[in-house]
């Protein structure tokens, strides 16, 4: 019966959520001492972003860390018509990419505090595992 349960609750395991404003994300942020990843990406057309997403943000050791220790927020920058974002979004994704993001670097994920003060960053995909990047922002969070 426990292993029935703990399999039931892998198939129920909540997907991380992640947030298209960083204002609202700061809010949140003093409200629960979390930090904030901020991930830069090209959705539909830059492939260490799509693998970055694939292999490292939406893998379980990732979302499950995420749910209890961090807000995320996504700042997409596609390109196929299909894919653009509302004309408030891509405002909101540019006022970010100007403080966090000056030089457009694809994928580019910066870890901030509360404040907005940067902890980390990370330019193009990082080289290592989902669950090595979890212990990095862990290690950070555990100093602070």
């Amino acid at each position: 019966m426990k292993l029935l349960f703990i399999a039931l609750l892998g198939i129920f395991t909540i997907q991380a959520s992640w947030m298209g404003n960083f204002s609202e994300a700061q809010k949140q942020a003093k409200a629960s001492h979390k930090q904030i990843l901020i991930n830069f990406s090209g959705s539909d057309w830059c492939g260490p972003c799509i693998r970055l997403r694939k292999e490292i943000l939406e893998s379980e050791s990732f979302e499950q860390y995420a749910n209890t220790n961090l807000l995320l927020v996504r700042a997409d920058f596609p390109r196929q018509k299909k894919n653009q974002l509302s004309k408030e979004q891509v405002k909101l994704n540019e006022s970010l990419a100007e403080v966090y993001n000056k030089d457009g670097k694809f994928p580019y994920t910066v870890l901030v505090d509360e404040n907005g003060k940067v902890l980390k960053s990370w330019d193009g995909y990082p080289d290592e595992s989902a669950q090595a990047f979890v212990a990095e922002i862990n290690k950070i969070k555990n100093k602070l």
